[in-house]
């Protein structure tokens, strides 16, 4: 029964790593005064609803890499370090989360653009599968620096030969950031300061498109006088026009890195961490925007299936869904990872809003 499930979920991702419609994830990082660091994000998914998971791996748990078509016998792998992470699909395919040195990584489509090494099979010992990355970097590695020494002595792939590939955001507990993509085979590894990341096309890209925007600020733009005219807003933040609101990556990642820049910082990470949820609320994907009319293949509440903010200094990982936007939370510092037996659960118990009555007197 099992393995059956498994072939079908294998399909899943399959469908899902093989289209660009799901392309559209959003990345930030806050930091407080308190020198609390938050990375958040979206992920969204419009073709179907995914099976959203959030697992809990202990320490000394093994795991092993699917190869290209579901072959088994991949890299073999146990966890130095405990985890806690959302799954799509399998429990095994963690996009995001941190472990309890405090190291948090997280995936990120990457369409068009990158290139895994071609599988060979006399390296299958050396290599693993692009969604299981996140997995092994938060079982193994505490630092930037150790990532990006292993990264180099592994071989990433697809599980299938036309699906879309992947690029990753690694955070350590310093605040140190980078963003990973495999071009031509090859990792490239760029430090990210600024903190955003979306997809497609390259980080360096992404960075360098910011400079079309300079002409952006916050606050009100004028007023301007134009031969006795006076050219006034018609209201406030007029010193963000020319903003872009769409929902392509190159817009997201302009938009995030602005909204971002300039909110208030928060005195506390937890603080951070709610406000991450407040900005990504301007990234959640409504569900008809990805499709023709009429084409939309399923009714859910949103293209946008879950956001999740990661309190590195506080070690709580919040998120909530499309089906409810009350947020949850996991404490890792509850968790005795040397002990706790290997779990996972749905994101959502039930899939629907909790509406709370308002307080009314007679």
């Amino acid at each position: 029964m099992r393995k059956k499930k498994f072939i079908f979920n294998l399909t899943i991702l399959l469908t899902l790593t093989g289209t660009t419609v799901a392309d559209a994830c959003t990345g930030i990082t806050l930091k407080s005064k308190d020198n609390g660091i938050v990375v958040a994000r979206t992920i969204e998914w419009g073709e179907s609803e995914m099976e959203n998971l959030y697992v809990i791996v202990p320490r000394n748990y093994i795991q092993q890499s699917m190869l290209p078509e579901g072959e088994g016998g991949g890299m073999t792998f146990s966890s130095l370090y405990g985890y806690v992470g959302l799954a799509v699909v399998e429990p095994g395919w963690v996009v995001d989360g941190m472990n309890e040195a405090g190291l948090s990584a997280a995936l990120f489509y990457f369409p068009g653009y990158g290139q895994y090494p071609k599988y060979n099979p006399e390296n299958k010992n050396k290599t693993i599968s692009d969604f299981q990355l996140v997995s092994w970097i938060l079982s193994r590695y505490s630092t930037i620096d150790q990532v990006k020494e292993a990264i180099k002595k592994i071989n990433v792939v697809s599980i299938y030969p036309n699906a879309s590939t992947a690029h990753w955001r690694v955070t350590d507990s310093t605040g140190r950031q980078i963003v990973i993509e495999i071009i031509d085979g090859v990792p490239q590894i760029y430090e990210n300061k600024l903190g955003v990341l979306t997809n497609s096309p390259n980080f360096p890209w992404q960075i360098k498109n910011l400079n079309n925007y300079v002409n952006l600020m916050p606050g009100t733009a004028g007023p301007v006088k134009m031969e006795g005219i006076t050219l006034s807003a018609f209201g406030a933040g007029s010193g963000m026009l020319g903003l872009p609101g769409d929902f392509t990556p190159p817009s997201r990642f302009v938009r995030a890195s602005f909204l971002q820049t300039y909110s208030i910082q928060q005195d506390t990470s937890y603080d951070s961490a709610m406000l991450a949820f407040h900005l990504l609320n301007n990234f959640d994907v409504p569900l008809g925007t990805e499709f023709p009319v009429g084409k939309v293949p399923v009714n859910m509440p949103s293209a946008t299936q879950w956001t999740i903010a990661t309190d590195m200094k506080d070690r709580i990982i919040y998120y909530h869904t499309m089906y409810n936007r009350t947020i949850r939370s996991i404490n890792m510092d509850k968790i005795d990872f040397a002990n706790i037996p290997f779990q996972y659960y749905p994101l959502d118990e039930k899939k629907q809003e909790t509406v709370i009555p308002a307080t009314i007197k007679k």
